[in-house]
């Protein structure tokens, strides 16, 4: 963490304002490098006039925020330079950056991982701020918001107070008690008072974090069906833009094209795939079979059929949602449930489609607004936290000996601090803020 590292906090293009970032501790030689002056007071905004270090060449005017370390988002000395935003203003002072000793370029994610580093953020924090850069929906950016706002890190911090209290009790007993192996009885009562709600509060965490990842990750919506019934002209509908090519061949679509859309609030990614049908050739061959696995992984299914297709509706996979296209040509027949009659070129009935993608998604998410532990590696560590509490509770009610519940109870404080970064956190650091851009 010696190194002094630069950075864009905002990618160039044509945005008014560009922001770079620069910490480590030589932030504040930089300061004086491209101003002629030391840094500003802290927090405190200062217009000034930045020149090239080796030729004088005039840069920009920019404002200059100092922030002292310890009280910096990296817990370094830290400059941020705002300057007019630009490809060619960015590119002359970034030169003008790389060409100073001691400076070097920022790893994506490393201003993030360097407030890990030194106690400023822990990992849920530091995996909020990432979900959140990269939210598509306002559902997902106000749960990503939460737990980079520490309201995950917060409900860890309280289950390890509890447990901590109860590991205390055990403690004692084990150090100072009268007869080794012999729980009294009014000391498993405490313990289990203090533990049994964080159990319970663990175990409806793990129920809900499914719900919370599918939030952060979106709902997949798989539209598949026979050649030529309107698949990518249904796509192209929902997505509002021309994305899928349409075309009167079959087989158009060799691969499966995915559009992230917002619908109610919540994320979905539309699969536009193959035309299931015999293939004509290899490449069309394998169109189909990344269909096929791409419709079975998918939480939702739209089955498309038209009037020339609809004895193809037997063969829907299930659980899905039928869908007549066409229905301008031709009225629908009578149509197994859940089905829907559209007609993708006068827009009638995508109300009712729409209706269904938006009742269903709901329902998948469920209560993912109030599920904070939405990751894979969350839901591992509260299950083996639950399980250790299970085990203690049970070795307290039994009246074994009580460094057996107490070890345990390490168990559980072991599991929590995983996902806090406490315990174990190198195991996770490079898969995290490798997620990162550069500039965070």
């Amino acid at each position: 963490m010696a190194a002094t590292i630069f950075a864009p906090a905002t990618a160039p293009g044509r945005a008014a304002i560009g922001i770079i970032r620069v910490s480590g501790p030589a932030a504040g030689r930089v300061c004086e490098a491209l101003s002629g002056r030391p840094p500003p007071p802290p927090r405190r905004a200062s217009l000034r006039l930045l020149r090239d270090p080796q030729s004088g060449e005039p840069l920009d005017r920019a404002l200059l925020l100092w922030f002292a370390g310890p009280a910096s988002y990296t817990g370094e000395d830290l400059l941020e330079i705002q300057h007019h935003g630009g490809i060619a203003v960015l590119s002359a002072l970034l030169d003008s950056l790389a060409a100073l000793p001691g400076l070097r370029p920022a790893a994506a994610g490393e201003f993030s991982r360097r407030a890990f580093l030194a106690g400023r953020l822990d990992l849920t924090e530091a995996e909020g701020i990432a979900d959140l850069i990269e939210a598509r929906t306002r559902a997902q950016a106000r749960a990503a918001l939460a737990r980079a706002e520490g309201a995950l890190a917060r409900s860890c911090a309280a289950w390890r107070e509890a447990i901590l209290e109860a590991a205390a009790l055990l403690e004692a007993e084990i150090d100072f008690g009268a007869e080794e192996g012999d729980v009294p009885a009014d000391l498993a009562a405490r313990a289990g008072a203090l533990l049994d709600p964080v159990r319970d509060a663990i175990r409806r965490e793990c129920a809900r974090s499914g719900a919370g990842e599918r939030l952060r990750l979106g709902v997949t919506v798989a539209v598949t069906g026979p050649p030529n019934v309107g698949k990518s002209s249904l796509v192209n509908l929902l997505a509002r833009r021309e994305v899928a090519i349409v075309t009167p061949l079959a087989g158009t679509t060799r691969d499966v094209l995915e559009v992230d859309l917002e619908l109610g609030g919540l994320p979905v990614t539309l699969l536009d795939t193959a035309g299931l049908r015999r293939a004509a050739d290899p490449i069309e061959a394998e169109g189909i079979r990344r269909a096929r696995q791409r419709a079975e992984a998918a939480d939702l299914r739209l089955f498309l059929v038209d009037p020339e297709t609809l004895p193809a509706a037997a063969e829907a996979p299930v659980p899905r949602l039928l869908v007549y296209n066409k229905a301008d040509l031709r009225p629908p027949p009578p149509l197994p449930e859940p089905a829907v009659a559209i007609s993708c070129r006068t827009g009638a009935g995508i109300g009712d489609l729409l209706a269904w993608l938006e009742g269903e998604a709901a329902g998948l998410v469920g209560a993912a607004g109030e599920a904070l532990f939405d990751r894979a590696r969350y839901r591992a560590a509260l299950t083996e936290a639950a399980e250790a509490l299970d085990r203690a509770r049970e070795g307290l009610a039994a009246g074994v000996e009580t460094a057996l519940p107490a070890e345990d109870l390490r168990l559980a404080l072991r599991a929590i601090g995983r996902i806090t970064g406490e315990v174990g956190a190198e195991e996770v650091l490079d898969r995290i803020f490798a997620r990162f851009c550069i500039g965070k």
